[in-house]
């Protein structure tokens, strides 16, 4: 195992895996705080245990922040799975310390971005992130053909 811990591209999956992670565990409880200021909640349960009002869409708001949240984990798993096929195919630590670097940029960025209404921003980093992934496929494609 302790191969594996010296391996210079898992230590870059490693911390990639775990910003990653930050990003999404931060824009759940985004949702949960932003929905509290609302005080509306969707499901009877919720709205009798907190005392909301009980409405059968969620607010705008919080509607915004779960899109965020749906955008960031319809990306940001698939980069994921792909990184450690990467790292199990044998990857470059110099190709993932850039690749995962700007994938990692530009998912925090589009998080910030698009929960405050930022465009052309918003765009730009949802295609560079978009961008990272396809340079890790093929590079994926290119080391297993």
């Amino acid at each position: 195992m302790e191969s594996w811990l010296n391996n210079p591209c898992l230590v870059v999956y490693a911390i990639t895996s775990v910003v990653l992670s930050i990003n999404l565990l931060f824009v759940w409880a985004y949702s949960g705080a932003t929905r509290a200021k609302t005080k509306v909640a969707i499901n009877k349960e919720d709205a009798d245990r907190i005392g909301a009002r009980l409405e059968p869409i969620d607010p705008p708001e919080v509607a915004r922040v779960l899109r965020v949240h749906a955008n960031a984990q319809a990306t940001i798993y698939p980069f994921l799975i792909l990184g450690l096929v990467f790292v199990l195919a044998g990857g470059s630590a110099g190709f993932a310390k850039v690749d995962f670097g700007i994938f990692v940029v530009a998912r925090i960025t589009h998080s910030i971005v698009y929960l405050r209404g930022k465009q052309p921003w918003r765009t730009l980093s949802f295609v560079a992130s978009g961008l990272a992934m396809i340079a890790l496929m093929g590079n994926i494609i290119w080391m297993v053909v």
